[in-house]
């Protein structure tokens, strides 16, 4: 089974919509630059809320050490995301440092994008596909997807996540394509920009069962 994150949460309620309809991750920014960043505060109680057999992941950017002690020393995150231009040394550094799962996302436009796949699937606990779009001014939540197939026959040795543009329209068309061990989705269940919809959220998860 496809299990399903819900990136970029930032209240209470399209937490509890994401939690009832069967997600199994839950993404929390912090990166200041995004829409879907959230406060520390908001942060700690969204975390809070989060139950057993839900996996609370912290999406980074490059983050600097101070930035990780103050986040993961005051809210209890399961998983660290880095979204950034992480190299592997630098996601093993973090994963020994905080001893914390750690997540690498790697944008990808062409099979050149996967030259450091190798090192990351040494490095980190779990791979993240994201899109690569030339002009994007956000590192993930574009709203784009890639061309699916550069994934397509591939077998990696951790677990893996497919994201980028995906919705519940075309998540179907993706997973006939890919079976990855989960899917990350943000924009393609918002109604604005950094506005999650619960609606939107339910369809996108019932969409991924029914596959």
């Amino acid at each position: 089974m496809t299990h399903v994150k819900i990136c970029g949460i930032s209240e209470p309620k399209t937490l509890q919509t994401a939690i009832e309809a069967g997600a199994r991750f839950v993404g929390l920014v912090f990166y200041p630059p995004s829409p879907r960043a959230v406060s520390f505060d908001t942060a700690f109680h969204l975390a809070r809320a989060v139950p057993t057999g839900v996996r609370s992941v912290g999406l980074f950017v490059d983050p600097s050490d101070e930035l990780l002690e103050q986040t993961l020393g005051g809210i209890g995150l399961d998983m660290i995301q880095l979204h950034g231009k992480e190299s592997p040394g630098r996601v093993a550094e973090i994963k020994s440092r905080y001893n914390i799962e750690v997540m690498k996302a790697m944008r990808v436009a062409s099979e050149d994008d996967l030259q450091d796949l190798e090192g990351f699937e040494a490095a980190a606990d779990w791979l993240l596909f994201d899109s690569c779009p030339p002009k994007a001014d956000l590192p993930g939540g574009t709203g784009h997807s890639f061309d699916w197939n550069i994934l397509d026959g591939r077998r990696f040795k951790k677990p893996w996540m497919l994201g980028g543009g995906l919705n519940a329209e075309n998540i179907t068309e993706a997973l006939s394509i890919l079976k990855p061990d989960a899917v990350d989705v943000s924009s393609g269940v918002e109604s604005a920009r950094g506005v999650k919809d619960s609606d939107k959220i339910k369809a996108f998860i019932q969409a991924v069962k029914k596959i």
